[in-house]
């Protein structure tokens, strides 16, 4: 047991005994194998030991080449990654990663598996747990990383249902909603992926908590994952499970069909392009006021609510 870490105690820590142990057979010095990956030495010492930072991917890739370890640590790394999440999303993780089928109702955002970098940047970016860029960084890398199965020989079945706030909610701003949406156009239309909407006219449904996911393994067997805005949590009792999927069946159910769903997914995309030199709420509301001034009439104060002029005492 080197340096009294225990390889057992973590993945962190074997990643780090694993590190050591092609550094001292390529007989590096911790300086030297920073600068060949071009980090300071105290990055790999803390590596090492288990302590400070996660290393990202990018680093993990630059040991593995200098070290010669043949994928070795890029293929520990996920696991390290993870390890800093709750056990339900490590496993929810670790089941997607081998699903043979995946379908999930989003309630909030497009589901990671098919967001474009730049709008996974922008949804990562307000997380309460976030701690800097470098986190940020590694999360985006491996949701980015997460996304390649898609293009792979053993791909999931995949089947989204998008609510229509998922739509109108441009986050990341008008250019950055609009590549997302022509994204999801493209995917449904070269891949085998279902993409349908589930209008507002629908109304309330069982699902208006969150977003679910139902996954079916290769064993034949399902778990559910219903998550919110700062919580998540991994059903695997068969029957909890049979009633998530049968909530999901309803949603689809209830949505529109997949080529009207396309077709709404491309008018709100134009929607962003008509939209793109459409004026801000305060210049709509400086503009409202002095319309109101001019004609005079009634004022608007902040809010919104219109405050009636005082009239003069008889």
């Amino acid at each position: 047991m080197a340096n009294g870490i225990d390889p057992n105690t973590s993945m962190a820590a074997l990643f780090g005994s694993r590190v050591r142990r092609l550094r001292t057979a390529a007989g590096l010095t911790q300086a030297e194998l920073g600068a060949k990956t071009h980090v300071v030495s105290t990055r790999i010492t803390q590596i090492e030991r288990a302590s400070g930072a996660k290393p990202t991917l990018e680093l993990a890739r630059a040991l593995d080449a200098v070290l010669g370890a043949d994928d070795l640590l890029v293929e520990l790394w996920p696991y390290v990654y993870r390890e800093s999440f709750p056990d339900w999303s490590r496993a929810f993780i670790a089941h997607s990663e081998r699903a043979v089928s995946i379908r999930e109702y989003a309630a909030h955002v497009v589901p990671g598996l098919l967001q474009t970098k730049e709008y996974a940047r922008a949804v990562l970016s307000v997380g309460l747990t976030l701690s800097g860029d470098e986190q940020l960084d590694e999360r985006l890398t491996a949701r980015m990383t997460r996304q390649e199965r898609l293009g792979s020989p053993d791909r999931p079945e995949l089947c989204v249902v998008l609510d229509e706030a998922v739509l109108r909610r441009p986050i990341g701003g008008r250019d950055v909603m609009r590549a997302q949406l022509e994204l999801l156009l493209v995917v449904a239309a070269e891949h085998p992926i279902t993409v349908q909407v589930l209008p507002f006219d629908q109304g309330e449904h069982d699902a208006m908590g969150g977003s679910l996911t139902v996954l079916t393994l290769p064993d034949g067997s399902e778990v559910a994952y219903t998550e919110g805005a700062h919580y998540g949590q991994l059903i695997e009792d068969p029957g909890e499970v049979r009633r998530f999927a049968l909530t999901y069946d309803r949603l689809r159910a209830e949505a529109l069909p997949p080529l009207m769903s396309l077709d709404m997914i491309r008018s709100v995309m134009e929607g962003y392009n008509r939209g793109a030199n459409v004026p801000s709420r305060s210049q709509r509301r400086r503009v409202a006021q002095e319309q109101l001034q001019q004609s005079g009439g009634r004022q608007l104060r902040r809010g919104g609510r219109r405050v009636p002029r005082r009239r003069p005492r008889p």
